[in-house]
């Protein structure tokens, strides 16, 4: 089944930007739904000025709606300017150049208000959105939304994190844990990579998948499933901590911040 493409609300003109090859073709995976959450779920992605999630700014978000068979049924696409210059790396990564982010992007204050919108209503809906490393896209918008005086999200609920559940389920696989990597491992499609519509897309998908295959040790519900991220993302940080520790990358007073799903 191929995911349907509805008339876009807010302005897609970025997907002309280099890179952002279209990601709507890519058929949806064979998902069988084994929880009640992965029968409709929300999808969100951020595209960034660069990593840090208190001081850089968005580019291109995603915010979508994905049935149980994977198939997108609702879209929002943005290209924001984010009043800053975007950095070469992140350009790199994303596509996305100062220049064309001036052209055709619309007001950052706008852009993150609608964001805002848009998940506050899919969350309305009773239904759970999914980030791949959600801190950091919900801390972002978080940030973002301060900035520009409009009331943040502070407890984003609930919501589904396919990397805290990849490395729950599969703790000890070698391996990256990137976007990328964890979809090859899944036999998801990921086109696009880096897009934000590709990769929230891409991440909902997975997280159906890991529903289907890991049912019996996942909790069925969204509220109880995302109860348990707080504890396992937790655990998580702990554990990289100490191995990261053991060989010497941070000193033994630097903790990781296994806050989740928001910093």
């Amino acid at each position: 089944m191929q995911p349907v493409a509805p008339e876009p609300l807010f302005d897609d003109d970025f997907l002309d930007a280099p890179r952002a090859v279209a990601y709507a073709s890519s058929p949806a995976p064979p998902v069988v739904a084994s929880a009640t959450w992965c029968d409709r779920i929300g999808v969100f992605d951020l595209e960034t000025t660069g990593v840090d999630v208190a001081e850089d700014r968005i580019v291109t978000a995603h915010v979508g709606v994905l049935d149980a068979e994977g198939g997108l049924v609702r879209q929002y696409t943005w290209l924001a300017d984010p009043g800053v210059d975007i950095p070469e790396g992140a350009t790199a990564v994303h596509g996305i150049t100062t220049a064309h982010a001036r052209a055709h992007g619309r007001p950052s204050r706008e852009v993150v208000g609608e964001i805002v919108a848009a998940l506050r209503a899919i969350f309305a809906e009773g239904l759970p959105v999914v980030a791949y490393n959600a801190p950091f896209d919900f801390s972002m918008l978080k940030y973002e939304a301060l900035r520009n005086g409009l009331p943040p999200i502070l407890n984003p609920s609930p919501v589904i994190d396919p990397l805290v559940l990849d490395k729950c389920v599969d703790r000890y696989r070698k391996g990256k844990r990137t976007l990328d990597a964890v979809c090859a491992h899944y036999e998801v499609v990921l086109e696009a990579a880096h897009t934000a519509a590709a990769d929230a897309v891409a991440a909902g998908r997975v997280a159906q998948v890991l529903a289907q295959r890991f049912a019996d040790r996942l909790p069925a519900d969204g509220a109880s499933l995302h109860t348990s991220q707080i504890a396992w993302a937790r655990a998580q940080a702990e554990s990289l901590t100490e191995y990261f520790v053991r060989i010497g990358r941070i000193d033994k007073d630097d903790r990781l911040d296994g806050s989740w799903p928001i910093r």
